[in-house]
């Protein structure tokens, strides 16, 4: 039997609802960039991008520690990887030299829309 396309939760599964943002601290831009790299790895299993060119990364803060932040959302709340996709981007950060945090947050809200997606994932995609 097929599965309804309208027949989804109506409140989608969220990540780290107790995470806060961190405030204070120092930068790390340093690590900015491996940290950045590691997010590049992490790929839509839908659409075959990675979640950065997909504008699915709302917030990335990098401190130094090492504590890193991510606040991210998906193409939506329906999404059969919102359960495992926050776990997948902390092992792909884990795995950078120097981090010795790592807070992820789903949001839902503002909502994806493909106008967030990098210009290059758009022409890749014949959306221009």
């Amino acid at each position: 039997m097929d599965r309804d396309p309208f027949d989804f939760d109506v409140n989608p599964p969220t990540a780290g609802d107790d995470i806060e943002r961190p405030e204070g601290g120092e930068d790390d831009p340093a690590l900015m960039g491996p940290v950045l790299e590691a997010l590049k790895t992490v790929r839509d299993p839908e659409i075959p991008m990675d979640l950065v060119e997909l504008g699915l990364i709302y917030e990335l803060i990098v401190k130094k520690g090492g504590l890193v932040y991510v606040e991210m959302t998906l193409t939506t709340p329906a999404c059969p990887v919102a359960a495992s996709m926050p776990g997948e981007v902390e092992t792909a950060i884990r795995g950078v030299s120097g981090v010795s945090d790592v807070r992820v947050k789903l949001v839902w809200s503002p909502p994806w829309g493909p106008e967030k997606m990098s210009e290059e994932a758009r022409l890749e995609l014949g959306m221009l």
